[in-house]
This record gives structure tokens, C-alpha cells and sequence, in this order.
């Protein structure tokens, strides 16, 4: 323990203290950063789900099947389809604690000990972060304008988390460093305006630089990475990761989300999708996993499954593509968790004036009696 403290200190006051360039006009690229071992291959191409919905699921009393229609746990359902790895996702203090330090670490638990690999997904946020959404954590608020301090709690949130994880017992393959952070992180800090778009990736980048080398002081061989949404939109994914290494940006893979039912054509989407899989490996030296991806099942199971398994199929023929995450799979378009029926808690966690409920989630790939959908069934190919 004594060991992991002082490794933690050491990336809590390297991350505050010169990691990315700090003169906004001049930035030079830097050297690409040490891979980690094993390797992609060695770790094997990851045919994974985010279930981080699982334990409020169970807590509301759903239970699954596998496709024999056998009662099983979720985990055991999931690696009948073929699911090797699992991604959950943190948050800092959230609503009832789903998805807080000590969910993840119950769930990571059993992760674990169903032989699976996992990947942590940090929002740094107290609720669900994407491009348009970086809410400060309640708890960080009064350090807002404070890229110092700020860049200390992402630090020794990461640490916590990860230190948590470690003592049980858990490894951990992958880390994500922010959630879809296209437009930055942790609004205003490191908002991406791109108004003056070397100082913002400047202060972006030392946020995200504190998190990479506190997740490494942990598990230093872990692919810690940046996330980004839109896989299919490669010059702007090509500009946006060069700005990033420009400015000194750590990575050892990248993170792409991909819902091709989303765009005007799926088929489209999949084709450009792989493109920027491909193109980015190349150019920017590192792999590239698909950390969330999503299909009509519940709508129109046929075409999500075809459109899902042309997809696999292709991917799986880039060599430097990690792997592909369902993303909660495990819903069936009628369960949403407790938060989604509070306009109350959904305008405090959303920072924005809710006026409604939520809906329940459309994207996920089971039946309503908890057996998974023919959509899963590409996992096992």
C-alpha cells in the first residue's frame, strides 16, 4: 500500500505540473507514448458489453436467461453469447450510488470471476458525460476555475477508483480517461470552445494527462486511452486526435462510439466507421477500440442484427482494431433506472432544466423476459 501511495503522489504532482506544453501558440508533436504489455493480440480482440446498469437492474428484481431459456446471472447469460470482457463506467457521486466507487467495485468482482477482462470508463462527472454534457462533479464545483486543482481531483479520483479495484483483487485491461469528450471535459475547465483552440486542448490536455498518469501509476499495464464519439466522421476524429498529441496527449489507444442506425444510412456509417478504425491506427500509431456500440434490436431485430454482424465481421479483419463493446445490452426498451423518473434529480445531475421524464433506453439487445436477442449471437461468430 505503501508502494501504490507514493506512486499515486507522484502522478497526482506530475499531472498539475508540465505534462502538456503550456504555450498555447507554439505546440509541437510529441513522441508517441510506451505501449503497455501484453499487446492487442496477446490480450486477444475483446467481444465485450457495458453492463453498468446490471446491479440497479437486479436491484428492481429483473432477471435473465440464456438462450436455452436457463435462469441465469447476467454475466454467465453474456458469456454464452460469446462476451469475453466487460466495461463499466464511474461516477463520482452519483444518484443512489449506481455506478459510484463501490457498485463498480461489487460488480468488478464478479467480472472477474467469471474469467472475464475488463475496461473502467471514468465520466469524471456525477452522471452520464458526452459532448454536449461535462458536468462538474458536486464535490469539485468550488474549484471550477482552478485548472490545478481541478486537475488534482481527476487525479485522486482515478486513483481511488483504480486502488479500490486493485486491492480486491480486480486487473484492469482498459481505462478511459473521460466519456465522449469531442467538446473537452469537466466544463468549464477544459471545455473545448475552439475559439483559441491551442490554449483550450493546452488546459484539456492537462486534465486528461493528470487522469493517464494516475491510471498508470496503478495499473501500468493497462491501455489507458481518450474517448470520442461518432466513429464515422473521420476527418474531424483525424483533426481532433492530432490536437490532442500536438499538445502532449497520452494515449495508448483510441476510443470510438459507433450507433450507425443513428445516421441517415447504417451501412454508410459501418463503412466510414471502419475507415477511421483503419486510417487512425495507422497515422496516429496506436489501437483502436470500439468502446460503445449500439442497434435497434428491440425495433427491428433483423436489420440490427445484420447490420451489426457485417460489421463485426469487417472489424475483425483490422488488425489494430482491440475490440467492439456492446453498450447495455442487457435492457429491452422498457426498464430505465430510478433517475430517469425524477425530473427533479434529472435537472440536478443534467445541470440543465428537465421538464419531463425520461424514456427508457431503445439500443439495448434483450427480450423483456431477460433472454438476449439473435443479436447477440454475433458475439459467438
Amino acid at each position: 500500500m505503501k508502494k501504490l501511495w507514493i506512486l499515486a503522489l507522484i502522478a497526482a504532482v506530475s499531472a498539475c505540473s508540465g505534462n502538456a506544453k503550456t504555450d498555447p501558440d507554439t505546440p509541437e508533436p510529441t513522441t508517441d507514448p510506451v505501449k503497455p504489455d501484453p499487446t492487442p493480440s496477446a490480450v486477444g480482440f475483446a467481444k465485450g458489453a457495458d453492463i453498468s446498469w446490471a446491479t440497479e437492474m437486479e436491484h428492481d428484481g429483473r432477471t435473465f436467461k440464456k438462450k436455452d431459456g436457463t435462469s441465469a446471472a447476467l454475466l454467465d447469460v453474456l458469456k454464452d453469447c460469446g462476451v469475453n470482457a466487460i466495461r463499466l463506467r464511474v461516477w463520482v457521486k452519483p444518484y443512489s450510488g449506481w455506478s459510484g466507487k463501490n457498485d463498480v467495485v461489487n460488480l468488478a468482482k464478479k467480472v472477474k470471476a467469471a474469467g472475464m477482462k475488463l475496461m473502467i470508463d471514468f465520466h469524471y462527472s456525477d452522471f452520464f458525460a458526452d459532448p454536449g454534457r461535462q458536468v462538474i462533479p458536486s464535490d469539485w464545483t468550488a474549484d471550477k476555475d482552478d485548472l490545478e486543482k481541478m486537475c488534482k481531483h481527476v487525479s485522486d479520483h482515478t486513483t481511488d477508483v483504480l486502488t479500490a479495484l486493485k486491492n480486491a483483487g480486480v486487473d484492469v485491461t482498459w481505462i478511459q480517461i473521460g466519456n465522449e469528450t469531442r467538446d473537452g471535459m469537466l466544463f468549464p475547465s477544459g471545455s473545448l470552445q475552439f475559439s483559441n483552440k491551442n490554449k483550450e486542448f493546452a488546459s484539456y490536455v492537462k486534465l486528461s494527462n493528470a487522469g493517464y498518469d494516475a491510471a498508470k501509476a496503478v495499473f501500468p499495464n493497462a491501455y489507458v486511452m481518450p474517448h470520442q464519439d461518432n466513429a464515422f466522421d473521420y476527418n474531424n476524429k483525424k483533426w481532433w486526435f492530432t490536437q490532442f498529441k500536438a499538445q502532449g496527449g497520452k494515449m495508448d489507444m483510441i476510443a470510438l462510439s459507433h450507433y450507425p442506425q443513428l445516421q441517415s444510412n447504417a451501412e454508410t456509417a459501418n463503412a466510414q466507421a471502419l475507415n477511421t478504425i483503419s486510417s487512425l491506427a495507422k497515422e496516429l500509431k496506436v489501437p483502436v477500440m470500439v468502446a460503445e456500440i449500439g442497434f435497434k434490436a428491440t425495433e427491428d431485430e433483423a436489420t440490427a442484427k445484420s447490420l451489426f454482424q457485417n460489421f463485426m465481421t469487417d472489424v475483425q479483419q483490422i488488425s489494430d482494431c482491440a475490440g467492439v463493446f456492446y453498450w447495455e445490452p442487457e435492457v429491452d426498451g422498457s426498464w430505465k433506472p430510478a433517475i430517469y423518473n425524477s425530473t427533479t434529480a434529472l435537472t440536478q445531475y443534467t445541470g440543465t432544466t428537465q421538464s419531463s421524464p425520461w424514456g427508457a433506453y431503445k439500443l439495448g439487445a434483450f427480450k423483456a423476459d431477460g433472454s438476449p436477442t439473435s443479436v447477440m449471437d454475433v458475439f459467438a461468430d
